[in-house]
């Protein structure tokens, strides 16, 4: 969500200059890739970008790319192949040994419902969200690259006489399993389409109980990782920096209007054990995502033990000693191992070496 939140704020400061844009998507991957589907760069004629498409191998390319796009103000979709150890194909060297394909598409501002116009949409709505893209149309070049965003209470998808019934389902599926999907349909007027359906998390929520110096370093990396942070603590306790590092803070009797959603983690590291106990059963009774505690293992048995609930069995989004494993020891350390563990937990992942990993490092298309 932060790469979008950058290509909208490039996009309205090129507004004012008329600049002609044009975005770049990656709509599908074959094998190792840099970047996955949904990465995304906006690219101005004059060849200015902002976002990404692979780790600096496609760029370039893309650049010339997107200036055609503009230039016959038409949208394509290209193939980047690096699959075979050619001298002469982009991306050979740089570790990529995949296959992805890029859609390119014009941004016309008029149109209310242009690529940007839905980005913002998204990040307004803050929730999950859904689009679908026409990512190929071999008998219809004028439906390349057309997008909707579809809304959860939407009872019918009205989009290139396309079935809605078919739509919906695929949809949903999408919804439940968080991953993007490409469906090959027919619509009404039986020409072949290849749709992608994306889905798109929100942005992370990182509640953080505490008002110690450590804050500052959590506060640090979620910024970095785009994420929305609320803190819960005594506000005379804390400098200007947390302040103007988070969108809102509150004190500890506060807690429960704290705003939360399905992509909320909670991390209590105010270092006083009473009002940890406190606040705890508080929390998890509003079920998050996360829920973290900082401290030894044989603190949270002790505290689970005063409190009379068995929390660290029976809790799955429960994690105390919480971080992953990377031998942290500063602040800022423990705040990244903190970061990475929830960000596992979220993308439901075990946080292992990849080295150990046998299956593919990116989950296959549905």
């Amino acid at each position: 969500m932060k790469e979008i939140r950058n290509i909208i704020k490039f996009y309205e400061n090129i507004v004012c200059s008329k600049e002609k844009l044009a975005l770049a998507s990656v709509v599908n991957v074959e094998e190792s890739s840099y970047r996955r589907i949904g990465a995304r760069m906006l690219i101005s004629a004059n060849g200015n970008w902002i976002g990404g498409i692979s780790g600096g191998c496609l760029e370039g390319d893309a650049l010339k790319r997107a200036q055609l796009a503009i230039f016959q103000n038409k949208p394509s979709r290209v193939t980047y192949d690096t699959m075979d150890d050619d001298s002469n194909q982009i991306g050979v060297g740089l570790g990529c040994n995949g296959r992805l394909d890029v859609l390119f598409v014009p941004i016309d501002r008029d149109k209310k419902d242009n690529p940007i116009s839905l980005l913002k949409q998204i990040v307004k709505n803050k929730k999950p969200s859904v689009l679908l893209k026409i990512i190929e149309s071999k008998d219809n070049e004028t439906l390349l690259g057309a997008t909707i965003l579809v809304e959860e209470n939407d009872s019918e998808i009205k989009f290139c006489a396309l079935s809605s019934d078919q739509l919906q389902n695929a949809v949903q599926n999408t919804r439940i399993k968080r991953r993007p999907q490409v469906l090959e349909l027919n619509n009404d007027r039986r020409e072949p389409l290849k749709i992608l359906i994306e889905y798109l998390r929100p942005e992370t929520k990182l509640i953080i109980v505490g008002d110690n110096y450590d804050v500052i370093a959590m506060l640090g990396i979620a910024k970095e990782l785009g994420w929305e942070t609320y803190i819960v603590g005594r506000k005379k306790k804390m400098s200007k920096a947390v302040f103007h590092k988070t969108k809102a803070v509150f004190e500890y009797e506060e807690i429960d209007d704290v705003p939360t959603d399905e992509y909320t983690a909670f991390v209590l590291m105010s270092h006083d054990y009473e009002w940890d106990k406190k606040l705890l059963p508080k929390i998890l009774k509003r079920k998050p995502e996360y829920l973290g505690v900082l401290g030894p293992r044989k603190r949270m048995i002790k505290m689970q033990e005063e409190l009379g609930i068995n929390i660290m069995d029976k809790y799955t989004f429960f994690h105390s000693p919480m971080g992953l494993d990377i031998g942290a020891e500063s602040p800022e350390e423990i705040a990244l191992s903190i970061a990475a563990e929830i960000t596992a937990k979220f993308r439901q992942r075990d946080g292992q070496f990849l080295k150990l990993r046998t299956k593919p490092i990116h989950d296959r298309l549905l």
